[in-house]
């Protein structure tokens, strides 16, 4: 570059820099409408803004008289640090970062205008008039890629401090040790309103498409992964609506839905809903979802499966004695005569045979049980037997 173009260039500085008052004023003015915040900035900083514009002329300058075929990067670490922590703000104030950065885009054309007014005054020569346009916008957009940086990054920040403290809400709630004292101050610092019921809601962790259903839920929703299953609190599923918006999000996922209860007794909510899954995988169960409220005799006789196959072997022991084809009509049989209340043409209808074989089987089982099948215990015994699926262990043993 020739000593008239540095002397130009030197003279443009001048006047550029003479110019930033009204620069900065215009600015101003053109953000007081849609942005009134940033139009008060500066009017407030003017003082400090025109100084550290000043620097910013200076490089615009430098980085004009020698050209490169990369755009230049700010000069230092310092610079993009500043417009990251002014992006950081933006997310941290609540503010939309497009604000932000339609507010460099209205400075840049100010900015232009006077810069190249103040260059054609000057008769700055055609290649730097074009140097100096390029390195303008480039600034402005390593400034505005610096700030929506610190923007994103603040957000992530931000997303991940309060998934980790809605993970120990969730898990606070699902404890035996969740005293109303820290659920509240958990709650607070998750920033997540306490509902006064919530239900439990669980998805296999290797069920895909219930996972992805889980996670789309309203962020009214907590979520944790705990071993082998997703889980989620949902808060009010009794209220206006709730439960079918539950039902219509969750179908086809394979999702169970515990039984609503008040936030303390989270815990048992989350047992009844594992004891339901249990069934559900052992296809005694096939809603979808499966809503445990609506299965709570399913989930008492089925609570501890031990407990059910001794009851079984006791209650159907007459039956042992029969080879396992007689065995299983009869015990088909006797389940439909318990639940239809002794009907025989029902029974019948029900097992699409005819009403004299029914009759002949209610024989066969009045020989073998005896008496005791007239007994109204007895038969509350034999439902609980036979009504919640066909007996497993029990057949075993004959």
């Amino acid at each position: 570059m020739g000593p008239d173009q540095v002397t130009r260039l030197d003279e443009l500085e001048t006047v550029v820099t003479r110019r930033l008052p009204a620069m900065l004023n215009e600015v101003r003015d053109q953000l007081a409408d849609e942005h009134p915040d940033y139009a008060e900035f500066l009017t407030e900083e003017l003082v400090d803004l025109v100084a550290a514009s000043a620097g910013f002329v200076r490089r615009l300058i430098d980085m004009a008289a020698e050209p490169d075929e990369r755009l230049p990067e700010l000069g230092s670490g310092v610079e993009q640090t500043v417009f990251e922590e002014i992006g950081r703000a933006q997310y941290q104030q609540g503010r939309r970062v497009t604000s932000l950065l339609s507010a460099y885009r209205v400075g840049a054309r100010v900015a232009w205008r006077h810069v190249s007014e103040a260059a054609l005054d000057l008769e700055v020569p055609a290649e730097l008039f074009a140097s100096l346009a390029t390195t303008v916008f480039a600034l402005v957009d390593q400034l505005s890629e610096s700030s929506l940086r610190g923007y994103l990054q603040e957000q992530s920040d931000a997303v991940r401090a309060r998934e980790r403290l809605r993970d120990e809400l969730t898990a606070l709630l699902l404890s035996d040790r969740a005293d109303k004292a820290a659920v509240r101050a958990a709650a607070a610092r998750a920033d997540w309103r306490l509902p006064k019921h919530a239900a439990v809601v669980l998805v296999e962790d290797d069920n895909e498409l219930g996972r992805e259903l889980v996670f789309r839920l309203e962020d009214s929703c907590l979520r944790l992964r705990r071993p082998g299953v997703v889980v989620a609190i949902v808060p009010d599923p009794g209220g206006p609506g709730r439960r079918a918006w539950l039902a219509r999000a969750l179908r086809g996922g394979g999702a169970v839905v515990g039984a609503t209860v008040p936030l303390d007794r989270l815990p048992a909510s989350l047992r009844i809903a594992e004891v339901t899954a249990r069934l559900r995988r052992d296809h005694l169960l096939s809603d979808d979802p499966v809503f445990a409220d609506e299965h709570l005799d399913a989930i008492i006789v089925h609570r501890d499966d031990r407990l059910l196959d001794v009851l079984r072997r006791q209650a159907l022991a007459p039956l042992d004695e029969l080879n396992e084809s007689a065995r299983e009509r009869l015990s088909t049989t006797l389940t439909s005569w318990l639940l239809h209340l002794g009907d025989r043409k029902a029974v019948a209808e029900d097992l699409h045979i005819h009403p004299q074989t029914v009759s002949y089987r209610l024989g066969r089982l009045h020989d073998l049980f005896g008496p005791s099948l007239d007994d109204p215990a007895v038969r509350a015994t034999l439902v609980l037997a036979l009504a919640w699926g066909p007996p497993g262990e029990a057949d075993e043993t004959a």
